[in-house]
């Protein structure tokens, strides 16, 4: 569809060494996903307007392996190669590595601010995104306090307490902020996004609207934060300098439009982009209305909310490392099999090997023209 990748960005989750993200840099079947190869050059892309605009990779280079399947080395290494390839735009998050537990909690973004501070003039190259997360996190909210160094004897009155969850509240929101400058060794982020909805409403792979689960907006027992607040928040960090732009994540049309419309009233800046599940096998974004609401003309913003697709290649099994419906030993999905098994279903399969004979005949069919101009 390209009026859809025309403001499409794909963030490559999939490479868990340096030379598996060559590969996948300059795969045949990736290079049908990006409409791009190392031939032809890296394109750029603009996200967002204004004072918010951000001039973009069209390929994103994802971290959330490293920490626990990538050593800091190897994610160096990654790094250094992506930026010789044009690759400027690097999304993480405070949640990763996944899959998420305390004990590496925040380790990629260090990971990353160690890299920055390494050659400081790096910052200046590079778009970075990170993410602050959504309620169900219950461990998160005390260590972010640790790493900010006010993890404070309980009884002193100096400070609150964390709160018992991660949520979207202003204050965690900002907190979030600053515990992640920290970790990452710059004063301000390109690109931040939250990295799921508060409200509830149907993520990652549910389908089904549940009635009996919805909750209030709002401060009383039970509530979610409010979109505004979350808005007002946001606003507060652009105006400070210290986040450039914002993004969704895991949002649906009716979250994009709740929010846009909550901008407009409250005079923030709209997200500029939407971070979601989409590949040629998982396009939930296409048929759920979410693609409507973030077009130029639903949005009124001149871009758009930009889409930009984790998962593009659905945790590896489109690039065609998946043979027969076989993982490779030590992958991700061997070693976390209830970690997003929507990536190895037997409709992802599949459409997987569809992929594969498709690369397949177009890689032959360059080669025939080749040989015969040669």
């Amino acid at each position: 569809n390209g009026a859809l990748h025309s403001w499409t960005l794909y963030t490559l989750h999939s490479a868990t060494s340096t030379a598996m993200l060559r590969r996948l840099l300059r795969s045949p079947s990736v290079g049908v996903l990006l409409f791009s190869s190392s031939v032809r050059g890296m394109k750029y892309r603009v996200l967002g307007e204004g004072a918010q605009a951000l001039t973009v990779s069209e390929a994103c280079l994802g971290t959330m392996t490293w920490g626990e399947q990538n050593s800091e080395e190897e994610a160096h290494a990654q790094l250094d190669y992506a930026l010789s390839q044009g690759v400027n735009f690097i999304d993480t998050a405070e949640l990763y590595p996944v899959v998420p537990r305390a004990e590496t909690y925040g380790l990629t973004e260090r990971f990353i601010g160690n890299w920055l501070a390494k050659d400081p003039s790096r910052r200046a190259k590079i778009v970075l995104a990170t993410k602050v997360a959504g309620n169900g996190r219950g461990y998160i909210p005390a260590l972010r306090r640790r790493d900010l160094g006010l993890d404070l004897d309980p009884s002193s009155d100096a400070l609150a307490p964390p709160a018992d969850d991660s949520a979207l509240t202003r204050e965690q929101i900002h907190e979030a902020l600053e515990a992640s400058l920290l970790r990452l060794q710059t004063s301000y982020v390109d690109l931040y996004q939250l990295h799921w909805p508060a409200r509830y409403t149907p993520i990652f792979a549910e389908k089904r609207y549940e009635r009996r689960r919805e909750r209030p907006q709002g401060s009383g027992p039970g509530a979610s934060p409010s979109i505004d607040e979350q808005v007002r928040a946001v606003g507060d960090l652009i105006a400070s300098g210290k986040v450039r732009a914002w993004g969704l994540s895991n949002e649906n049309g009716v979250g994009v439009t709740l929010f846009l419309e909550a901008c407009k009233r409250l005079g923030v800046p709209p997200p500029a982009t939407v971070q979601n599940d989409f590949s040629l096998a998982h396009r939930k974004f296409e048929e759920d209305g979410t693609a409507e609401a973030c077009s130029p003309l639903t949005s009124g913003a001149t871009n758009g909310v930009a889409l930009l697709a984790y998962g593009a290649l659905a945790g590896g099994t489109l690039a065609g490392k998946v043979k027969d419906g076989t993982a490779p030993e030590g992958s991700r999905h061997v070693r976390f099999p209830n970690f997003q098994p929507r990536y190895y279903s037997q409709g992802t399969l599949e459409v997987a090997r569809a992929v594969a004979d498709l690369a397949a005949r177009l890689n032959s069919e360059d080669g025939a023209a080749a040989a015969a101009a040669a």
